[in-house]
């Protein structure tokens, strides 16, 4: 499945892999070369977890790479009267009687726990593009879901806390 990202997401990822290029990656092979000089690799803690964090970074790199490479660009553009990326929505929730507060991102910057909701989630779905006042069916699986009515849309901006998700 290919990731859709904005283009400040684009950015952030480059800015991860060049980071984890020039710096990370120079550190992590230093701390190898350093763990070796230590003697016996058979018994060597230091040596086994500095190649475990060199792996991680490589493997890390090889992740942000595919997705950028695989990656649909998206407009985090949206209209005022609209839910869109990165729109800051409130939602009752008619089943439980409360109202919740949730951003829309896009998928890799996704955290439920902190308010993000992802425009792939079953709610993200189906609320992108809805109005204030419109009520709209979260399908969460075939046997359940249920209502919601957007009651307040405010169109904020990425934030720098937002995060790339790990993998």
């Amino acid at each position: 499945m290919k990731d859709r990202l904005t283009k400040s997401d684009v950015k952030k990822i480059e800015e991860e892999i060049e980071h984890r290029k020039l710096v990370v990656r120079k550190t992590a092979i230093e701390a190898v070369k350093e763990a070796r000089a230590h003697g016996d690799l058979s018994e060597n803690f230091e040596y086994h977890a500095a190649k475990k964090d060199k792996n991680q970074n490589e493997s890390r790199i090889r992740y942000l790479e595919r997705m950028l490479k695989n990656a649909v660009i998206v407009d985090d553009s949206s209209r005022e009267d609209e839910v869109g990326i990165n729109n800051t929505v409130e939602l009752y929730i008619e089943e439980d009687d409360e109202t919740e507060v949730y951003r829309l991102v896009t998928s890799i910057r996704g955290s439920s726990l902190n308010g993000l909701i992802s425009i792939e989630s079953p709610l993200g779905k189906a609320i992108i593009g809805h109005k204030v006042n419109d009520r709209v069916y979260i399908r969460v699986n075939d046997d359940y879901g249920y209502y919601a009515v957007i009651k307040k849309i405010e169109n904020t901006q990425e934030e720098e806390s937002d995060h790339i998700r790990s993998y």
